[in-house]
């Protein structure tokens, strides 16, 4: 005769739906990022880099001016504020 092999209790794999009914309902409730409130310096630095664009243009799109249009423009829009 052979021994019977002790049956060791099975262990199932729990699942947790309420787990996936959260992470759905946090992936819904997210806000688009152009609904979220734009920051003051987040404003700031959107007006700057427009601005640095518009001076790489005037210059005919030359390469390798990238940190000198970015100085001039802050100079001018901080400028702006600090005189207004």
């Amino acid at each position: 005769m052979q021994p019977h092999p002790s049956k060791e209790p099975s262990k199932r794999k729990v699942s947790r739906p309420t787990q996936k009914k959260e992470l759905a309902v946090a992936v819904t409730e997210k806000k688009p990022v152009y609904c979220q409130p734009v920051s003051p310096c987040d404003d700031l630095q959107v007006r700057i880099a427009q601005r640095a664009y518009e001076l790489h243009a005037e210059r005919g799109y030359r390469e390798g001016r990238a940190l000198d249009d970015w100085l001039e423009a802050e100079r001018e829009i901080i400028g702006l504020e600090c005189n207004a």
